[in-house]
């Protein structure tokens, strides 16, 4: 069976053997456009529909997608089943097929263009990394020979298309003018000043190519010219944008003004670099790293260090994966997925991104804004940062599909905040600290996070407080780490206490915690369980907030029934509600005798609102509980 070719970097071609076959469709065109461009990596459905009609998709979407694809299959003879191993030695026959959420295009290496671009762009890279400037310059000048035009210059492109098409312009811009760099360094400067001064005439406003074009003619002897290129650049800029060149333009210019020996021909491969930054990624894009500080030592949490790499590592994989940890306010879900971002950060070498999801107020962060941080961190500022969710979006998925890219997503709330912040390289991974349990496509799996055991509680008031003051005083200790239920940011605000008051021993801390629990006081403000718990409170509705509260009035288990009595509503509802809170992580659940479910809150989650301390009774012989319930 033919191998079939896919053409973008240029005029749309596909190639079946000998014969062309373009699919004269617009929306087909665009279909296969999008599939080609992410071949064998699952594109979603919902992606799709956005490229196809963006805001506004009709009510048919999926069904008339459904009938794009089939008509691509019938058109091009394309197989439903999955490729096996062996399909990576020989030319397998392609394959479009449906995965859980999307669609696979499973294609040969090579089969796309902007592919293969990419591959030899990265050799190139690596070549020069190597010191194999002669061996790279030609590895570039294979790849950017694979252009034709503008990338897909004759097909409609909606939002994800057109972020591609714009990154790899970029990719392609950038590759160009390593080139020129790795001519610059092999001596060929009387070569390349045509190129360059075709390359300024289109671009005036462009420095990069304005510094280059100033190193080739001084070194081929044309100093005034090298001069006059700069005073042409600096007027242009001021006239058209109001601005001054920046430094890098104005390095060249003072190193062609004093003829710095730096920038000569003959110590061109040591010296140029300090003058033209080389490249086209700023110097954090190359390794954008946005991870707040680890903990250091991380305490216990082995199985689930375990599950959670084993997934991330995975070599064999056609999505990047997705975990999310859940569990209860201060149990410890951001610090763990951030200390094993940083643990993981050799295999994640293109970059870190992190991004909070839910400000102090507990409102959800816009994904724009969220995105606006992880593009600027990768280069794209100013004009190149769009403006638009989709277009951020997309240039997001864009940037990081060839890349091995690790994103951390703290206090996530639901699904739908993942939806424009998930990379889509199969190399890349995202972590997620979530503050409810969910439920999405893309998450590989989810670890639910639990409170210390006395073992681990202990290690960790030893780390801090010294074996020499908690020996003596164990009972005292265990009954603390019993108060905090083994929850960390429980423990962490008790040690953190006897870590500033040594004189203290720690039955003084146990009576406080004790005067807390059992009064309600608010406790102490800072990055604690209150701060915690008071966050997750925020994000919920009106009745989840009076359930909450009710609950918090029992010291013991209840059933079912007594909550609904206490809620004053059926069962059904009051499971609804319940079920509810235990998402969050507020209350806690447990089997009953007899097969139902118990529901509590915490101790130290019942210090969070103050006031008169709630008590409440369980029924008695059918009669009706009564509730003494905390104003405010």
């Amino acid at each position: 069976m033919a191998v079939v070719q896919v053409n973008v970097l240029g005029a749309f071609q596909v190639v079946r053997g000998t014969q062309s076959l373009v699919p004269s469709a617009p929306k087909l065109r665009q279909v296969l456009a999008l599939l080609a461009m992410n071949a064998n990596t699952v594109v979603s459905t919902d992606q799709i529909i956005e490229e196809l009609w963006e805001e506004r998709p009709p009510s048919s979407a999926t069904t008339t997608l459904q009938t794009y694809v089939y008509h691509l299959r019938k058109l091009y003879q394309l197989g439903l089943g999955t490729r096996g191993p062996a399909d990576h030695f020989d030319a397998a026959p392609p394959t479009l097929h449906r995965s859980s959420n999307g669609y696979i295009l499973s294609l040969d290496d090579g089969a796309v263009d902007s592919a293969e671009f990419l591959r030899l762009a990265e050799r190139a890279r690596t070549q020069l990394d190597a010191g194999s400037v002669e061996i790279a310059a030609d590895t570039i000048r294979a790849a950017l020979q694979l252009w034709r035009g503008p990338a897909l210059v004759d097909v409609t492109t909606g939002s994800l298309l057109r972020a591609m098409t714009v990154w790899l312009e970029e990719q392609r811009r950038g590759l160009t003018l390593q080139r020129i760099d790795a001519d610059l360094r092999l001596c060929r400067h009387h070569d390349i000043i045509g190129e360059l001064t075709g390359m300024v005439a289109q671009r005036p406003t462009d420095e990069s190519l304005q510094a280059r074009l100033m190193l080739s003619l001084y070194r081929a002897g044309r100093r005034f010219d090298a001069l006059r290129v700069y005073q042409k650049a600096r007027s242009t800029l001021a006239e058209e944008l109001g601005l001054e060149p920046m430094q890098e333009l104005q390095r060249v210019h003072q190193a062609v003004l004093l003829a710095d020996p730096t920038i000569e021909p003959p110590v061109l491969g040591d010296g140029m670099d300090s003058v033209i930054g080389g490249g086209t990624r700023p110097a954090t894009a190359e390794q954008p790293d946005l991870l707040p500080p680890d903990v250091g030592e991380l305490v216990g949490r082995r199985a689930e260090t375990a599950q959670i790499t084993q997934v991330v590592s995975r070599p064999e994989r056609s999505a990047p994966p997705a975990v999310v940890v859940v569990g209860a306010p201060g149990v410890g879900k951001s610090t763990l997925c951030v200390h094993l971002a940083h643990r993981l950060r050799e295999d994640y070498p293109d970059g870190r991104l992190y991004a909070r999801l839910t400000d102090d107020t507990g409102r959800p962060v816009d994904p724009a804004e969220a995105l606006g941080g992880f593009l600027r961190a990768a280069g794209y500022t100013g004009s190149r940062l769009p403006e638009s969710l989709a277009e951020r979006s997309s240039l997001f998925r864009s940037w990081s599909a060839g890349r091995r890219v690790l994103v951390v997503l703290d206090d996530v709330v639901g699904a739908e905040q993942l939806q424009h912040l998930l990379p889509t390289g199969p190399r890349c991974a995202t972590l997620i600290a979530a503050r409810r349990r969910f439920s999405h496509p893309s998450v590989s799996s989810t670890v639910n996070l639990r409170p210390f055991d006395r073992g681990e509680a202990l290690h960790m008031l030893t780390s801090v407080l010294g074996e020499q003051r908690i020996r003596p005083q164990l009972a005292a200790v265990h009954e603390l780490i019993d108060l905090c239920e083994g929850l960390p940011a429980a423990l962490r605000e008790a040690v953190t206490q006897l870590e500033l008051k040594p004189h203290w021993p720690v039955q003084r801390q146990v009576e406080r915690v004790q005067s807390a629990v059992a009064e309600q006081h608010p406790g102490d403000s800072g990055p604690g369980t209150s701060r915690s718990v008071r966050l997750t409170y925020r994000l919920l509705t009106t009745d989840l907030q009076a359930a909450f509260k009710t609950l918090v009035g029992s010291e013991r288990a209840l059933a079912l029934s007594d909550v609904a009595t206490l809620l004053e509503a059926d069962e059904y509802r009051t499971e609804t509600v319940v079920e509810e809170l235990v998402e969050f992580g507020l209350v806690e659940v447990a089997a009953g005798d007899r097969g139902d479910f118990h529901y509590r809150v915490q101790r130290p989650f019942r210090r969070f609102f103050p006031g008169p301390r709630t008590t409440v009774e369980p029924p008695v012989g059918g009669a009706v509980a009564t509730a003494v319930l905390a104003t405010g």
